[in-house]
């Protein structure tokens, strides 16, 4: 459209009256009181961060110390902020912190358990936490979950470069001083056996408590008393070396147990039966030998026993054993024990033994050394420390000048 010369039918636009603007919002601040955030005149207005929520929200949000006062800055141009807080906290959130921790050997370990408990304002008591050690294929680490799991876990040994080994885990222990703690070991087995000093891989004598032999099929599910293993001699009963913790220190691990049973419930189905076809459509980025081997993961076994239409598939015996496992489940590995929980164990490895499941070293337990686990296993799961796992895989990727940042974030642990 060309442009049109004004004139009296088309006179010139005049702008809205700024003074009329002003003095309304001049009166609506005069009176100078404070409006409490959940007062109901403030309804629809913004409620400023406090530094306590402001330090939450970065925490929940995996900020790193430079992302934190970045986002702290742009709240406070908006006024989002309370008076008060500052901005310029997270540069020395983890100063006093720092000199808690070294680096040694590619491995970074607190040197003082009990001053760190005490910068974190947290009660220390050997007794009520344990120690648990885990490898990813990124990195290896030891945090201290608490017994019931109400208090936040702290990671106390990391390292990027390490693997699980023997002479790894001597050097974690040593490090942070066990012997001076002496708390209790959550691992899976394969730790615990070398913790133990047991000879890694399928060995013949590979329970850490007693002398069950592995080899001996037509014994299994027929024996049940097996000589307990109470002298440890290196080169005997594949001891290799010497063992770095005491037997009664470890905790049986409730997760991988109720993984191993359910392989081994897997490996005993039919091949050929319609089930792996229904898990192979239910799981389709699972590869068919991963289905057939009973590899799955806990929150796919959660989906399984959730799911009304899979128990359809299964025979008489089949349904029977798979009944028995989510029972052992939720009467025995969790938060949860029923008074006839013995009972519950043996009719699962009666009707394991009826479709022709081998008996692995998580049956064996469950089997031989059920007095053995702890009387609430939920308290003190391993589970809670592969949750640990998942939740430092996202600090894992950001790192900052070549250290980890799950340090940067020991403070707001």
């Amino acid at each position: 459209m060309r442009p049109v010369e004004h004139s009296e039918n088309l006179p010139v636009p005049k702008p809205p009256d700024q003074e009329m603007q002003s003095s309304s919002s001049a009166d609506e601040h005069s009176s100078g009181e404070y409006v409490e955030p959940n007062h109901p005149e403030s309804e629809n207005k913004p409620i400023p961060f406090s530094q306590e929520a402001l330090n939450d929200l970065c925490r929940d949000l995996y900020l790193t110390k430079d992302k934190s006062e970045f986002l702290a800055s742009r709240l406070q141009e908006r006024n989002l902020l309370e008076k008060g807080v500052k901005i310029t906290l997270y540069r020395k959130r983890t100063e006093d912190l720092l000199a808690l921790f070294t680096m040694k050997d590619d491995l970074c370990f607190c040197n003082d358990i009990t001053e760190l408990f005490e910068q974190l304002e947290i009660p220390y008591d050997n007794t009520n936490w344990r120690l648990c050690i885990d490898a990813s294929k990124d990195s290896i680490k030891a945090v201290l979950l608490h017994n019931g799991n109400t208090l936040p876990s702290l990671p106390i040994a990391y390292s990027t470069t390490m693997k699980e080994s023997y002479e790894n885990l001597k050097a974690i222990l040593t490090s942070i001083q066990y012997d001076d703690h002496n708390w209790h070991i959550c691992a899976d087995f394969k730790v615990v056996a070398m913790l133990i000093g047991l000879q890694p891989s399928y060995t013949k004598f590979c329970c850490f408590l007693c002398l069950w032999n592995s080899r001996a099929r037509t014994e299994h599910y027929v024996r049940k008393d097996w000589p307990i293993r109470d002298e440890i001699e290196q080169g005997k009963h594949n001891i290799m070396h010497k063992p770095l913790v005491k037997s009664d220190r470890i905790l049986l691990p409730p997760l991988h147990i109720k993984l191993g049973l359910f392989k081994q419930f897997m490996k005993a189905l039919d091949k050929e039966s319609s089930t792996f076809a229904y898990l192979a459509e239910k799981f389709p980025s699972l590869s068919q030998a991963k289905i057939k081997e009973g590899i799955f993961i806990g929150p796919q076994i959660r989906k399984i026993v959730l799911d009304e239409t899979f128990i359809t598939h299964l025979k008489r015996k089949e349904k029977l054993a798979f009944e028995s496992f989510k029972k052992v489940c939720d009467n025995f590995l969790g938060n949860h024990r029923s008074e006839d929980y013995v009972q519950v164990v043996n009719d699962l490895l009666s009707h394991y033994h009826d479709i022709g499941c081998n008996m692995s070293l998580k049956v064996h337990v469950l089997h031989s050394h059920l007095n053995f686990f702890a009387e609430n296993l939920g308290d003190v799961s391993d589970e809670h420390g592969e949750r640990f796992h998942q939740n430092i895989s996202v600090m894992e990727r950001r790192k900052e000048n070549g250290t980890p940042a799950c340090w940067q974030t020991t403070a707001g642990v």
